[in-house]
């Protein structure tokens, strides 16, 4: 009988001794570190990778990851300084740096994120209410992605977390104030263009009217050369004229009288009614007789 209870005793201390040991034994992990606390208390002892030792029933422990985490936060709308509203999309990675710190500011990973997610959305609201929609879509993003850097790294340094980095993933106008703007866009472009259009016309003018000012001049100058250059061959002819007929007056006034004859005489139809006698047929008479 007493055999049993002693077998029977022994088993259970062996059992019991089993789970009290594997109780006081746990793992961490090479990309973990944990925190170790005596009755719910933090003890300020960081626990490093590998197997380590606890008491049971007196120690608890509480493992956090120390590898970079994503901060994926959705979307917020903001005002610029013109009063239109844009929506920001941003990103923060950062990992723990001093757990214990990190515990005592934080206690959890949620907790951290929130703080992080409040300080960027608040440095962002801050810089992008100083600047006008143009500067926080294109010229100013580095200068507020700097500015946004620092105080989180501030903030960071005060929970106990390294933020490895930040970034703006998109920041798009919202829809009312994207279609304002494209009509703005557009009405620009349109005067613009009827800027441009008018300014053409207004060359075109200038060259056309010009175009036809040089035109009556180059007329008007040929014309007077013309007329100068007529002058002088019907006076040069003139004068041939008068030199040829002046040495046989006779032979003169009968061409004359030829060519009077050739011009009343053009056309078949024509009726002339005169005197026989007259001066007019006088080359006629004389060849007559």
């Amino acid at each position: 009988m007493k055999s049993n209870t002693l077998q029977t005793l022994l088993i259970v201390f062996l059992v019991g001794g089993t789970i009290l040991l594997i109780s006081s034994l746990f793992t961490v992990k090479n990309w973990e570190r944990g925190l170790l606390f005596q009755f719910g208390q933090f003890q300020g002892e960081e626990i490093q990778p590998g197997l380590n030792f606890k008491y049971p029933f007196i120690n608890t422990y509480k493992v956090y990851d120390t590898r970079i985490q994503s901060l994926d936060s959705k979307p917020e709308s903001f005002l610029t300084v013109n009063k239109e509203e844009i929506l920001v999309d941003s990103f923060v990675k950062w990992k723990i740096k001093d757990l214990q710190q990190f515990y005592k500011a934080v206690r959890t990973e949620d907790n951290a994120e929130n703080r992080l997610e409040q300080k960027i959305n608040n440095s962002l609201k801050e810089q992008i209410a100083k600047r006008n929609t143009e500067d926080v879509v294109a010229g100013d993003r580095s200068e507020i992605m700097s500015v946004v850097q620092k105080a989180l790294d501030e903030e960071a340094a005060a929970i106990g977390v390294e933020v490895v980095d930040v970034r703006l993933k998109r920041v798009d106008l919202a829809d009312q104030i994207q279609n304002n703007v494209y009509n703005r866009m557009r009405s620009e472009r349109r005067r613009i263009a009827n800027e441009s259009r008018a300014e053409g016309e207004e060359k075109a003018i200038a060259i056309r009217a010009n175009a036809e000012r040089t035109e009556v001049e180059l007329i008007a100058e040929a014309e007077k050369k013309a007329q100068l250059i007529r002058g002088e061959a019907d006076a040069l002819a003139t004068k041939i004229y008068a030199d040829s007929f002046g040495q046989d007056a006779e032979f003169y006034d009968f061409y004359r009288s030829l060519n009077a004859y050739r011009e009343t005489f053009n056309s078949s139809g024509d009726l002339i009614i005169l005197d026989p006698d007259s001066d007019f047929f006088k080359h006629f008479n004389s060849s007559t007789r």
